[in-house]
């Protein structure tokens, strides 16, 4: 019971309560047609996700970098996850990203975001002095790369992105030199350019077109981001109410529960509801970043760095998308959006994020 009163009661109740605003918004958006098993399923998620949560967080998280093999074959098992996707995925909405079993869709690009955050905490931590050093930089790129490849394959960008990101974050936190910072995002560039010349097929190619340019696509993307940005300017101060959005419950706003759940909230509670939920995750993310600062090691420093801007990157582009000034690249937003294997993982690296504090 002694690590319970050392848990971050705050990044808990932040955490829960953009749970619940989720849910609220899932209650909602149901109304329409009066089908509920999104909400009953994001409920038991949610149950789910906190009792893993405090499993997690009784668990001192110096067992999770004591045994590398372990840490590995989680990472292997997520490979071979993703490169089935391929294969065995139905495709929806023109991604094959989810396996289905049943009445549920499972997302392995969740799981592997959450193992690639311990795997290079363990990997950067463990070569902290040295990292400056070109080697290093190339394995933890060609760690991060594998899943990135596979993911574009689908092609999901948003993720790819994330994962880009995180990856740079973590190297600037271990202490890799500007001019190799520089250096990764040229060759990033050129890695695109040439992608798409030898790698991507045709009807991929316009895919992301679509995705970059919603106009190409105006019954669709461009009909979804449209219908977003009338459900943000119509919620006004204080929104329609709960209920009683037009765009949200009359079918306008495509993917209400997911994509677009920041559009539905923005319609339904207006911008004292949408202030709530950035004073949330501005909360959340600041706990975070406070537990990496007060660590006494880099592991659960950089694991926290991980944390940090994988959060907080999906938070900006699924807004940014939701505002119109980025591309739809179909990220559902942290904790709120409807989806077990988000939700789940996320509170799982929580988890951890308290037994670096309780430990």
């Amino acid at each position: 019971m002694a690590h319970v009163k050392r848990l971050d009661r705050v990044l808990i109740g932040a955490s829960l309560a953009l749970a619940c605003i989720g849910l609220l918004s899932i209650y909602s958006s149901s109304l329409r047609n009066g089908d509920f098993s999104n909400l009953e399923k994001q409920a038991g998620f949610l149950v789910i996700g906190l009792l893993l949560m405090v499993f997690f967080s009784a668990i001192d998280w110096k067992l999770l970098k004591s045994d590398p093999f372990l840490i590995f074959l989680a990472y292997a098992l997520g490979i071979i996850a993703l490169f089935g996707l391929l294969f065995f995925a139905p495709e929806i909405r023109g991604i094959k990203r989810w396996y289905r079993i049943g009445e549920f869709l499972i997302d392995p690009i969740e799981y592997i975001k959450l193992i690639l955050l311990i795997l290079m905490a363990k990997y950067f931590s463990l070569r902290h002095i040295e990292i400056y050093r070109v080697q290093h930089i190339i394995v933890s790129g060609l760690y991060f790369a594998l899943p990135m490849g596979l993911i574009f394959l689908q092609p999901e960008l948003g993720s790819v992105l994330i994962l880009g990101l995180v990856w740079l974050v973590m190297l600037l936190v271990a202490g890799i030199k500007i001019r190799h910072l520089l250096a990764l995002i040229v060759l990033a560039v050129l890695l695109f350019s040439l992608s798409w010349t030898f790698v991507l097929q045709d009807y991929q190619k316009n895919r992301l077109l679509s995705f970059v340019e919603p106009e190409l696509d105006p019954l669709g993307l461009g009909w979804s981001q449209l219908q977003s940005k009338i459900a943000i300017g119509s919620g006004g101060l204080i929104g329609k109410g709960i209920g009683n959005g037009t765009q949200t419950q009359y079918g306008f706003l495509s993917e209400p529960q997911t994509d677009f759940m920041f559009a539905a909230i923005a319609e339904e509670t207006g911008f004292a509801g949408i202030l709530v939920l950035f004073t949330l995750f501005f909360v959340l993310i600041s706990r975070i970043i406070k537990i990496g600062l007060e660590a006494s090691a880099n592991f659960p420093r950089i694991f926290a760095a991980g944390m940090a801007t994988m959060l907080g990157v999906g938070i900006f582009i699924n807004v940014g998308m939701n505002l119109g000034f980025l591309p739809i690249v179909g990220l559902p937003l942290p904790l709120v959006s409807y989806g077990g294997s988000g939700l789940i993982m996320t509170f799982i690296g929580l988890g951890i994020l308290q037994s670096i504090r309780a430990h």
